[in-house]
């Protein structure tokens, strides 16, 4: 059974750093593309940052470029998402996802694509 558990959330000003954590079980993580989407309360779904190692590629969400940065430990089947500079843009709950890894690499932009989620974590940037 796939399980995505993500910590790190919290209330932090404008200009703060907070840094996510996602601890996957469940399936062979190098195989797996893994990302971090967010929902702000009445917007759709973005897909801010992806990851997979195995070609080493990442997806940056033109909003976040330049300020988060997504991680990878493959000894710890764990993922990260280090956010700075952090705006009230960026309120929102970020959820852990993974798919299996196919090669369409510009596909994982979309939301739909991805299979697996966690149980999301509130990110909060205000003052």
């Amino acid at each position: 059974e796939v399980q995505l558990v993500e910590s790190g959330g919290g209330l932090v000003q404008p200009g703060g750093s907070l840094r996510l954590s996602c601890a996957a079980s469940g399936f062979t993580f190098n195989d797996y593309a893994m990302g971090w989407v967010r929902q702000a309360p009445g917007k759709a779904r973005e897909v801010v940052a992806a990851i997979y190692t195995g070609r080493g590629r990442t997806y940056y969400a033109d909003a976040v470029k330049g300020r988060f940065t997504i991680s990878q430990d493959n000894d710890k089947d764990t993922i990260y998402l280090q956010m700075n500079s952090l705006k009230p843009e960026d309120t929102a709950m970020y959820y852990c996802a993974t798919t299996w890894y196919d090669g369409n690499w510009p596909s994982y932009r979309n939301e739909d694509r991805w299979d697996y989620w966690g149980q999301g974590t509130q990110v909060t940037v205000s003052s």
